[in-house]
């Protein structure tokens, strides 16, 4: 679920379309231009009334005339039906024949021939039933901001396509959709994944480039040399640019677990190696000019080989300038000495994440790109250690093998002082020191065993969605009704930007919810416009407590991806839940409440219980006969149908259900068993 929205009148105008008129341009205009969008799987329309052509059938007439429901449902289907023939070959033109019988308005429907009676007169549909506009029975429901119900959509990707680029498209043709609706109806986005996309990446973005900055300064600092700085830095663009690359050959997506793995300490380390050991590598050259020049009496000249032992009549050089060739062998031999080490270390680094590349299920969705996008980055760091950056440090650094005490000299001088006694001293006490430590990781082995845990971090969404649920069997207009006033409550506090409440379950119901149950999504606005709290979660629970005012009403707060993502791993949207499998009802129901009962003194914000609804039953046992209780099923249907087209109660809304259903159920009762297999 990527993109949802909703489709309402603007204000004045909510009198002009009906319910049944918004899910009409949600299901013709809105989902039919959204269709062709590439990675688009399925647009399912959630609330309003949907269009039918309805057939209500009259049972006093249908007794007076000898005609049976199943007779009625065999002529509306073989009445209304197109057939493809063979063609003609008429040279030049090849003429294609087919059969054109679907009916088009009330009048074809009216027209279709039921059956016919001993004198020869036919009875129609006309005679036996009324056709009308219907509706099939609501499941769901869709409300906006307590103020009124809407309908909405939701538009789901397909499996493995690009969220962003799909959201986009979507965005796009909005726009276009836009137009071609009247001018006093909008279309308005509620839940966009590229929001938090969006806001997730900029996260990591402004962690990279902080962290980036901070290594940067660390590197000079320590180094005591600004290009020895620039140099290691370099490789951290580079690194990753190498894992972007290998990223986008080996489709792992560029996301908050990938990309917010990447440690920089990890990437320069190779390359700290290299250059550090190069200025030591120089130092030393240095010093062992200096010690041969003071002790050879003769003065420098400005090139040349020096010479040691009997060589005296060579020119000797005890310049501190080098040149390139020089610089090219002092830094060979510095990175030769000194790279084998360092690889070996960066190898170890890169086995680690080994085991959770065996990562599946969920856990290696979620973790693999994380280890794919680290092991890239690192391999991409050791091989510019081993190409680039010795390259970088014979070009850029100074080829003046003179030093000078700096402050980062300064700075380690200073801290050698303070950690020289303290060493001398551990050695001293060696035997307690261990045993300390020891003492020290059991403490911390006791604490880590009492701590709680959980599969990942919570991620701040951005938005909340509050699950509502009323006391089970609750009917679906109580429901409307009660979501409304919750949601005039949630749209009291100004950190509120919008509230959307999504009752019961959509047409193509990918979150089958009951009629009891609803989500109430709860758009924020910037949090630099908050004024209650700036605390994310501290806001999800005042609105908790301000909805205990509803009572017998559960309000749980949890947000849009996380409560899905809950659900989908596991069937429930909490984190915790104890499932009780059996055949007989009742006895679930009989278990649930004892296991209710014994985790009541656990310390936990809601206990519920979860059963199936109430039901009217009707048996049948007409089955003597062939297809009995199919037929007899077809007349409980559609009965029951026409008493809804009829009546604008539901059936069993808890107040006249003996008076509605009598007259019904007098004609099914009075129907002969014959007479209802036609």
């Amino acid at each position: 679920e990527i993109y949802q929205y909703v489709i309402h009148p603007t204000k004045g105008s909510e009198d002009k379309y009906s319910a049944m008129d918004l899910r009409t341009m949600q299901d013709w205009i809105v989902a039919r231009q959204l269709y062709g969008i590439a990675g688009v799987a399925e647009v399912t329309g959630f609330g309003g009334i949907t269009k039918q052509y309805e057939v209500a059938v009259n049972p006093d007439r249908l007794k007076a005339m000898g005609v049976s429901i199943p007779e009625v449902f065999s002529a509306l289907e073989k009445n209304n039906e197109n057939t493809g023939g063979a063609y003609i070959d008429k040279k030049p033109n090849a003429y294609f024949i087919r059969g054109i019988g679907v009916v088009k308005t009330f009048e074809d429907i009216e027209n279709i021939v039921v059956k016919t009676q001993g004198n020869g007169t036919p009875i129609l549909i006309r005679d036996v039933a009324k056709v009308q506009f219907g509706t099939p029975p609501r499941y769901g429901a869709m409300t906006y901001n307590g103020e009124k119900e809407v309908v909405g959509g939701i538009v789901m990707m397909l499996k493995g396509a690009n969220s962003s680029q799909v959201v986009k498209q979507v965005k796009n043709r909005m726009e276009t959709i836009q137009k071609t609706l009247p001018d006093d109806v909008i279309v308005e986005a509620f839940l966009d994944r590229t929001n938090l996309v969006n806001r997730a990446i900029g996260t990591v973005e402004k962690n990279l480039i902080e962290g980036a900055l901070i290594v940067i300064f660390v590197l000079i600092l320590f180094l005591g040399n600004f290009r020895a700085g620039l140099i290691v830095a370099s490789a951290i663009p580079l690194s990753l640019l190498f894992a972007m690359g290998l990223m986008n050959l080996f489709g792992v997506s560029a996301n908050l677990m990938s990309l917010g793995a990447i440690d920089f300490g990890l990437i320069v380390d190779g390359a700290v190696i290299i250059v550090e050991a190069t200025l030591h590598h120089l130092g030393l050259r240095a010093v062992r000019k200096r010690q041969l020049a003071e002790g050879s009496g003769q003065e420098a000249v400005g090139s040349g080989q020096f010479a040691i032992g009997n060589e005296k009549d060579l020119p000797i050089d005890y310049s501190d300038t080098l040149t390139q060739a020089e610089m090219d062998g002092e830094v060979f031999t510095a990175a030769s000495k000194i790279r084998s080490s360092a690889a070996f270390g960066e190898i170890i680094i890169l086995i680690v994440y080994v085991p959770i590349l065996a990562l599946i299920g969920i856990e290696g969705k979620m973790f693999r790109p994380m280890a794919q996008t680290v092991g890239f980055s690192i391999f991409g760091a050791l091989i510019l250690s081993l190409t680039y950056i010795p390259m970088m440090c014979a070009m850029f650094l100074s080829k003046k093998v003179t030093h000078k005490e700096n402050f980062s000299d300064r700075m380690m001088n200073f801290f050698h002082r303070i950690y020289q006694p303290l060493l001398v001293k551990a050695i001293k006490i060696k035997y307690a020191l261990i045993g300390a430590t020891i003492f020290l990781l059991l403490i911390s082995l006791f604490i880590f065993s009492r701590l709680g845990g959980e599969f990942i971090p919570t991620l701040e969404e951005g938005d909340y969605a509050i699950e509502y649920v009323l006391p089970q069997g609750a009917s679906l207009s109580q429901t409307i009704e009660t979501i409304l006033q919750a949601e005039k409550i949630i749209k009291q506090f100004p950190e509120v930007k919008m509230v959307v409440g999504k009752t019961g379950a959509a047409d193509v119901a990918t979150d089958p919810m009951p009629m009891q149950a609803s989500d109430l999504m709860v758009i924020l606005k910037d949090k630099k416009e908050w004024k209650t709290t700036n605390d994310f979660y501290e806001l999800a629970d005042m609105m908790k407590d301000k909805l205990q005012v509803i009572p017998g009403v559960i309000a749980e707060p949890s947000q849009p991806i996380q409560m899905r993502f809950n659900e989908l791993m596991t069937g429930i949207r909490q984190d915790v839940a104890i499932k009780i499998f059996g055949e007989n009802m009742d006895t679930l129901a009989l278990y649930a409440n004892k296991v209710k009962a014994s985790i009541n003194n656990l310390e936990a914000e809601d206990l519920r219980e979860f059963r199936n609804g109430d039901y009217a039953d009707i048996h049948h046992g007409c089955l003597a006969y062939s297809d009995a209780v199919v037929k007899v099923s077809k007349v409980v249907s559609a009965e029951i149908s026409t008493m809804l087209a009829e009546t604008d109660k539901p059936v069993l809304d808890g107040s006249d259900t003996e008076g509605s259903l009598k007259p019904y159920l007098q004609f099914y009762n009075s129907l002969e068993t014959e007479e209802v297999m036609g």
